[in-house]
Formats: C-alpha cells, structure tokens, sequence
C-alpha cells in the first residue's frame, strides 16, 4: 500500500479551505528533479564561467598581439628613417670626397664611379608614414631594396676613399721629396746656366749655381731622401749626393765637413755637411745641383724660401 502525504491548506480564518494528496514517491522524484536541475544550471554557470574567463584571456592576447604588431610596425618605420639618414649621410660624404678632389686638382683622376653605381641615381627617401593600422610589406620591400643599394654605395664610397687617400699620401711623399728651401745662407755667386768659366775663361754649362759663405756654415738637406754619395768626387772636392725618388737627385759640392752618411735617409733640413773650398774652387762656397730624371734643372726654379 502505497503511503500518501496529505497537504491542508487554511484560510486566513483557519478554516481548511482546500487538501491535496501527493504520494512520497513523486515528492521524492520531485527533489531529485530539482536536486539534477541545480546540478546543471550549476554545471552550465560553471562552463559558461570558464568560457567567459578564457574569451577574456584571448582578448586580452589579442589585444596584446596587436600592440606588440603596432610597436612592431613602429619599429620597422624607425628603421627606414635611420635607412634614409644613412642614405644621406653617404651622399653627403661622397660630397665631401668631390670636395677634397677639386682642391687637390685630382677630380679626374682615378677610375670615379658613381655613388650607386654607373647610371645609378640616388634612391628617394623611404616613406614611414605608413599608418600603423595598415600592412607594412610594401615598405620592407622597399627597406631591402635600399639597404642593397646602401651596402653597394659604401663598397664604392669606400673604394673612392681609399684611391683618394693613397693619392694624398703619394703627393705628400712627392712634395717632401721635391727640393723647395735653399742648402744655405749666404750669397749667390754664380747662375744656372752657361758662363764664362773662371778657371778656363771659355764659355760652358754650369749645371747649378753657387753660394758662397764663410767656410763652416751648415749645408742641409732640402728635401727628404736618401744619401747616394758621401766623399771626394773629382772637380767638386767633398760631395754629397741624395736621392730624393720620383726622379729627383740633388748634388753638394766643395764641401768641408760631411756629417752625412750614405745609405742613411735624411728629411728636409737635416745637417749634411758644412760649406768648405773642396775640389776646383775660387772661395768657400757650396755647388748645387738638381737633376730630374737625370737631367740638370735651374735650382733656383724649385726654392720657395
């Protein structure tokens, strides 16, 4: 027999108004129908819980993969600032190269290419203004395109310094080199050129001229080289010979003390020797001669002091 649970509902006055009959059975299906309800509805708030924490966390991930595609972007637009800032400065400084060129008077010397390559014009400045929220592929092809283009402008730039720098050094060695300050004070005596000998009274060619000076007084070198000859040399008594490269040689004759030493170098106003009345001479006095490629110039051509 099957137990029943009466329900009695009172008015407000007490009286029993109505009853109902509900069998333990269905009352206990009844809770464990709420009880399996509860349990879904909690299981449903506790997925719909975990999927709107992970839709956060992914917002959040996006959000943050689009700043970091921002600063990324942001980067690549001071690249090709810094791109074109380089770009400038190896024009400004192949500018500068023209420059020093002219000066020197070597501006056509020297196989001169172009900066960027023959025919090669210098590229426009990359366009960085590029809106952050666009697609930047087309400014990196562009970035790649220059960079080649910069590494070849530097090869060629430093090519061009380099061709530069070796001719200044070569010049400065030809003008240390080149006799420019007189061997001694004193007082010129005899030209280049013919004269009237003073031993033989004929006329001949005299390949120097002559100072003349009261006998000690320092000779020097007038320019850098090194000393060929140091003795007796005939006609010219004690001489010094030096040779100066580039197909100069300078001669001393009728020296007193030679303090030069042969196969030593000598710079520019170094000591060799002290003037003397050496060899075939009316006083004290010193013969000077220079020769290019072997051939007597006027000395008088090559003294700046």
């Amino acid at each position: 027999m099957r137990k029943k649970l009466s329900l009695v509902i009172l008015s407000n006055s007490g009286a029993s108004v109505k009853q109902f009959t509900i069998s333990k059975t269905f009352l206990k299906g009844f809770i464990v129908f709420c009880l399996v309800a509860v349990g879904v509805l909690t299981y449903d708030y506790y997925n719909l819980k975990v999927s709107s924490v992970r839709s956060f966390s992914n917002a959040v991930q996006l959000t943050s993969q689009q700043d970091e595609i921002i600063r990324q972007r942001q980067q690549i637009q001071e690249f090709a600032g810094e791109i074109s800032n380089l770009k400038n400065k190896l024009v400004d400084l192949n500018n500068f190269e023209k420059k020093i060129r002219i000066i020197a008077n070597i501006e056509n010397v020297g196989d001169q290419n172009n900066l960027f390559g023959v025919g090669g014009s210098v590229p426009e400045d990359l366009n960085a203004q590029i809106p952050l929220t666009k697609k930047h592929n087309s400014l990196l092809r562009e970035m790649h395109e220059q960079v080649d283009q910069l590494q070849l402008a530097s090869a060629n730039q430093n090519q061009g310094f380099e061709f530069l720098f070796k001719h200044l050094q070569d010049q400065q060695s030809l003008l240390a080199s080149t006799p420019a300050i007189r061997p001694c004070k004193g007082w010129k005596t005899s030209n280049f050129g013919y004269r009237i000998s003073p031993f033989t009274g004929r006329r001949e060619f005299h390949k120097g001229f002559d100072i003349a000076n009261r006998k000690g007084t320092p000779i020097v070198a007038t320019a850098d080289g090194v000393v060929s000859f140091a003795g007796k040399k005939g006609l010219l008594g004690n001489a010094v010979y030096i040779d100066h490269g580039h197909g100069m040689l300078t001669r001393f004759g009728h020296l007193d003390k030679i303090t030069a030493k042969r196969g030593k170098p000598v710079k520019r106003g170094d000591k060799i020797a002290t003037m003397g009345n050496t060899g075939r001479s009316t006083g004290p006095h010193v013969h000077y001669e220079i020769h290019l490629n072997g051939i007597p110039v006027n000395p008088e051509k090559y003294i700046l002091n």
